[in-house]
């Protein structure tokens, strides 16, 4: 059982380390192309935020934040290949941060196609978002090996 496990985070992980490894690859100088899409919904989102909230979003240089998310998912992915929440809580961190910003179905009509590819994409996300929390869920519910102690005997005389 043990086996499958392993073999069941190293399937899951691999969505976040070819991720990774594709934004790593084509990163070069001003953080590619995840950089140039990420920063005109970073501005959405942020504008979104300041308007609800009246807090003021710090400005972001998009390669860095991308550069990031590339650590944040690589890191966290070879922890969670190996059963740490760490890697886990990692990988969350990630996906809280990215799905609500990368996809913003919430700023297109219901009736655009654009719609319907975020609004997919978001729900896809939701789903791993909710696989991490079973997993830190079921890691946290399978009881420490307790170390057996001996049956106390009783004294004769």
């Amino acid at each position: 059982m043990a086996f499958v496990s392993f073999v069941g985070r190293v399937l899951f992980a691999s969505v976040f380390i070819l991720s990774a490894w594709q934004e790593f690859n084509e990163f070069g100088t001003d953080g590619g192309p995840a950089a140039k899409s990420f920063a005109p919904k970073f501005k959405v989102f942020s504008g979104h935020v300041s308007a609800h909230t009246g807090f003021q979003v710090l400005p972001v240089e998009m390669k860095h934040a991308v550069a990031a998310a590339i650590a944040v998912k690589g890191v966290g992915s070879l922890l969670f290949i190996f059963g740490s929440s760490l890697g886990a809580h990692l990988l969350l961190l990630h996906q809280a941060i990215v799905t609500p910003i990368l996809y913003d179905f919430y700023n297109y009509d219901a009736d655009k196609k654009e719609f319907n590819q975020l609004f997919m994409k978001f729900t896809q996300n939701l789903a791993l978002f909710g696989a991490l929390l079973f997993f830190i869920g079921m890691k946290n519910s399978i009881p420490r090996r307790q170390l057996k102690k001996k049956p106390l005997k009783s004294k004769t005389m």
